[in-house]
């Protein structure tokens, strides 16, 4: 198989971008649809952590288990943590934690996380 593509990994329409003739910069690119089919209603008032949760749900949606194990060329596994209880601030206001875990798989040559590996 092949690697996860940009949409499989970020929605709908996302891409990568290519300086060229119009554009002096590269990127990435991840439409406000994407991020509302994740759940983020409004992108545009959105915080920056809630971009970032809406870019993980829609990981998640692709990087299993299931899919690392049919596939050799994915590298990433999003999947549920355990979710728990807290509390925070001064009048201890009860927090609920939803953990998600990223697991990162490459071939074992160094003990640091280099995004150029995956």
């Amino acid at each position: 198989m092949a690697e996860p593509t940009i949409v499989q990994i970020f929605g709908t329409n996302a891409s990568r971008l290519v300086s060229g003739a119009t554009t002096t910069s590269a990127g990435l690119f991840i439409p406000d649809s994407a991020l509302i089919t994740a759940g983020l209603t409004t992108p545009s008032t959105g915080t920056a952590e809630g971009h970032l949760v809406a870019i993980v749900k829609n990981a998640e949606s692709y990087l299993t288990q299931a899919n690392f194990d049919a596939n050799i060329d994915q590298s990433l596994i999003v999947s549920d943590g355990f979710s728990s209880f807290t509390t925070r601030g001064t009048d201890n206001t009860a927090y609920r934690q939803d953990q998600k875990t990223i697991s990162l798989a490459k071939i074992d040559t160094a003990s640091t996380i280099n995004p150029g590996d995956y």
